[in-house]
């Protein structure tokens, strides 16, 4: 049996440079510089949608009715009210503290109501683990939650059951449902779904499945969830007390219908403090989640 036929080398001081692993050339082809694709890939139709977007602009600005006039008196208005809120005033501190105080108690009684209500909701809003007809009844609630501003939710409570902070507490309940349950819901819908296949298998009910299967995967959320909107009714609760509805913005809007400005900076200054330090207190607990 004749050896085996050894061919020359393929690679080596005497084999030219590309002959190796096929024909290919030692120079590298430029290559374009990546550009990322207009939203509007048709250039025409991308600057008639500008063009567009232009004249609606000034068209809106025309038609408006704004008096002019009153918005250069308006200027000089302003004028004398920041004149006059330099220095603030702290000297009603103690109206002060109690208006924050309330805000406060407004802002954890809403949270803890509201959360309490969101998961409920929650869970009859996430599409995997409930029928369908229960799936919309959810979704109308969050809904219905989401389509007010809270001011106009405090408007309709103070009609309803009188200036103070009962009214910002069932206002800040439904805000509060509106964000959680369709974040937490949202949650819901990705969980892994393979957990709740193991227990129906092993023949749990359907309270236990959901409490052994989804709550566990959904409770960092939720937390995480609740230390923000206690920290977004703190805000809101300064928001609606402005229409009535107790706390620190029922003292910021006696304040300026007494056209005591320096007290409503002072008001301003405690308000933007406390909400800084929610910020940041807030924050530091969800790193930690």
């Amino acid at each position: 049996m004749s050896p085996a036929r050894i061919d020359g080398p393929t690679s080596g001081p005497d084999v030219p440079a590309g002959a190796a692993g096929g024909a290919t050339s030692g120079a590298t082809a430029p290559r374009d510089h990546w550009r990322k694709p207009s939203f509007i890939a048709n250039p025409v139709a991308r600057w008639l949608v500008y063009g567009g977007a232009i004249l609606y602009v000034v068209w809106t600005l025309g038609t408006l009715p704004i008096d002019w006039p009153r918005v250069a008196e308006g200027v000089e208005r302003a004028g004398r009210i920041f004149g006059g809120a330099f220095p603030p005033s702290f000297e009603r501190s103690g109206l002060l503290i109690d208006g924050f105080l309330e805000s406060l108690k407004i802002a954890i009684l809403a949270t803890f109501g509201g959360v309490l209500l969101s998961i409920p909701i929650a869970f009859m809003a996430a599409r995997n683990i409930v029928p369908r007809a229960v799936f919309y009844l959810g979704r109308a609630i969050i809904i219905v939650a989401r389509s007010f501003h809270p001011v106009i939710v405090a408007i309709i409570f103070v009609k309803a059951v009188g200036f103070g902070p009962l009214a910002g507490v069932l206002t800040l309940i439904v805000y509060s449902i509106g964000f959680v349950a369709k974040m937490l819901a949202e949650r819901i819908e990705e969980i892994d779904f393979g957990q709740v296949e193991a227990m129906r298998a092993a023949g749990a009910p359907y309270l236990s499945t959901l409490i052994y299967a989804v709550v566990p995967q959904i409770m960092p959320r939720q937390v995480g969830l609740t230390i923000y909107q206690l920290d977004s009714n703190l805000r809101a609760s300064a928001v609606v007390g402005i229409v009535g509805a107790g706390g620190i913005g029922s003292t910021l809007a006696n304040a300026f219908g007494r056209y005591d400005y320096d007290f409503a900076l002072a008001i301003t200054m405690v308000i933007v403090g406390a909400i800084l330090l929610s910020e940041a207190v807030s924050g530091q607990i969800r790193k930690r989640l």
